[in-house]
């Protein structure tokens, strides 16, 4: 962004410029650099998995804990190696979920053939820091979930949220309703929505009715129960987002002053 100096008078900009060419000056270098990033470093390579549902979860101790289970489905496989040298950041790429060729787009397909991949629906990059981690995969190296996690890890998980349509204040923000009896005229309704005369507007980010759910979140720091491989699942302590048969994503925790 430039910015420009003001001028005052009848004399026009070249003339009180002292017949130089009228350039625009340029901002002031003390102004902070915002860098703006997709997708921030993870801790390490994820991996795929699919919300099975939940259940209680007796520990060791005989305590019954609230849980996750996550379906691990066929798939989990190194589809591409990203390096500085080749396109600037290093991160792998991870393919889920085998379908038929016929229900993966022609490009993509061609991708996933490069790598000797099967045809599978979701990819998705774990951008990391340490190259040297990044090395370490090659295309078509199925991931081993037994030695990325055990039990007692704590694990990210992101996903997409449920849905919930466009809902009201008292469900969408947890505001309080009117009065139900007395004459009220205004049991759920939003109220005012800003100052009258002065200044005249609404201001923004306020808190009103519209769209609910259907987001992207990331819950931190879950702790991993049980690693069931037999049956292909991961058991999770707590909930995760969205319902059942919703993609996950699970990689290692981030935790300052550790990994990141």
């Amino acid at each position: 962004m430039r910015a420009f100096s003001a001028f005052s008078g009848t004399r026009s900009m070249k003339q009180q410029l002292g017949g130089a060419a009228c350039r625009p000056l340029r901002a002031s270098s003390s102004r902070r650099v915002v860098s703006v990033q997709a997708r921030q470093a993870e801790a390490g390579v994820g991996i795929f998995g699919t919300k099975a549902g939940m259940m209680t979860f007796f520990t060791p101790d005989g305590l019954a804990v609230p849980a996750t289970v996550i379906a691990l489905e066929e798939g989990n496989v190194v589809t591409m190696v990203k390096t500085q040298a080749t396109d600037g950041y290093d991160a792998v790429q991870v393919g889920y979920k085998v379908v038929p060729e016929r229900k993966v787009r022609k490009p993509e397909l061609g991708h996933l053939q490069k790598a000797g991949c099967p045809p599978m629906k979701h990819l998705r990059e774990f951008k990391l820091k340490d190259a040297a981690k990044v090395a370490s995969f090659a295309p078509g190296q199925k991931l081993d979930v037994a030695e990325m996690f055990k039990e007692g890890d704590n694990i990210d998980i992101a996903g997409t949220t449920i849905g919930k349509g466009f809902q009201g204040t008292i469900k969408r923000w947890g505001h309080r309703r009117g009065l139900m009896t007395h004459g009220s005229k205004s049991h759920r309704e939003h109220g005012t929505t800003g100052p009258g005369t002065t200044p005249g507007r609404t201001f923004p980010g306020l808190k009103m009715a519209g769209h609910m759910g259907n987001v992207r979140r990331k819950v931190r720091s879950v702790k991993v129960l049980k690693v069931d491989l037999e049956r292909g699942a991961l058991v999770i302590k707590g909930s995760v987002p969205g319902k059942a048969g919703n993609i996950l994503e699970i990689a290692p925790a981030k935790i300052v002053g550790t990994n990141c």
